[in-house]
């Protein structure tokens, strides 16, 4: 039986490696583990150690027999004025600021750092000229 713990305890070491290093140079934000999950995605089976994508930029890692580790990819801004909000691109899984406003425009603070919520147009002008 400490034998069969001992397998456990290593295979989970390598699942939090896995998930720690998952992102590359950018680490991921959040992560959680489910250990009654199965290594399955939109009808494919995954064997232990294989990745995916989801729609919610979460890249899940098969731990079978374990679970499924899941951690999020998008490196969200948190300092930020508070007319501007943050808007991920769920095709690249990257994150924009935008002005709360009109999520149309970008968020680029004044040299006052006021809220351009009434010159948008204004500023709308100055990007498309």
């Amino acid at each position: 039986m400490k034998m069969e713990l001992t397998g456990v305890f290593w295979v989970f070491a390598a699942a939090v490696f896995l998930l720690w290093s998952a992102g590359g140079s950018a680490a991921p934000t959040e992560c959680h583990f489910n250990s009654r999950a199965l290594c399955e995605f939109e009808g494919r089976h995954f064997s232990l150690g294989e990745t995916w994508m989801d729609a919610a930029c979460m890249q899940c890692t098969c731990l079978h027999p374990i679970g499924v580790g899941c951690c999020e990819m998008v490196q969200r801004p948190v300092d930020f004025p508070a007319w501007c909000e943050v808007r991920v691109e769920p095709a690249t899984c990257k994150a924009f600021l935008v002005q709360t406003a009109d999520r149309r425009l970008p968020c680029s603070p004044g040299s006052a750092g006021e809220d351009p919520s009434h010159g948008s147009l204004q500023l709308q002008q100055q990007l498309e000229g």
